[in-house]
């Protein structure tokens, strides 16, 4: 049996992140999302974002070359879309008082539900954390919401996101409280002489 690996995503990875991006969305969002809302969707909501691999925070689960599920998580305020979505903003995030961005987030049909989307998000939020991240914060579809509830997110006011032809689709924003990191443990001081 070949073992899933989970590596940083490259930028000779895009084609196939795209075809990743778009079968997960088409397939595993029909339950929650019209056809033409994921179309729209797929236009600049979902998609590829070249800064996450130029900064290498996206990561992808691969088994014998072929990518099974991307995710990865941000530094910057941007808090989800693609590299076509409108009004990206690149600044970097105060790690003291912002939560890090999760972004992202799709696994291959076929593999849904096999833990490959927590086991992304647990190194996402391991990677923020080292980081000096105290929270994570991001924008779920309406199918993410059930693997982010069961890792501790917390969900705020659904917003409806405009797309083209007067369409809408909605999201849901988390949040998450990162634990707080153990402190390292004292050593006791070695005992000398006799008693």
């Amino acid at each position: 049996m070949v073992e899933i690996s989970l590596r940083p995503a490259r930028l000779d990875d895009i084609p196939a992140l795209e075809r990743l991006i778009a079968r997960s969305a088409r397939l595993l969002s029909a339950a929650d999302y019209s056809e033409a809302q994921v179309e729209g969707a797929l236009r600049g909501a979902f998609g590829v974002d070249r800064q996450l691999l130029a900064d290498a925070t996206y990561f992808v689960c691969e088994r014998a070359g072929e990518l099974l599920a991307c995710g990865g998580w941000s530094f910057r305020a941007t808090l989800f879309g693609g590299d076509a979505r409108p009004g990206r903003d690149d600044s970097r995030l105060d790690p003291a008082s912002e939560p890090a961005r999760i972004r992202a987030f799709f696994v291959a049909p076929e593999f849904a539900r096999c833990g490959l989307g927590s086991r992304l998000l647990m190194h996402c939020e391991t990677e923020a954390q080292a980081r000096g991240f105290r929270r994570c914060a991001l924008m779920s579809t309406l199918p993410g919401v059930r693997l982010y509830r069961r890792h501790g997110y917390v969900a705020a006011e659904p917003i409806e996101y405009p797309l083209a032809a007067g369409l809408t689709i909605r999201f849901v924003p988390m949040e998450k409280n990162l634990p707080t990191p153990a402190a390292p443990a004292a050593h006791a001081a070695p005992i000398h002489g006799r008693l």
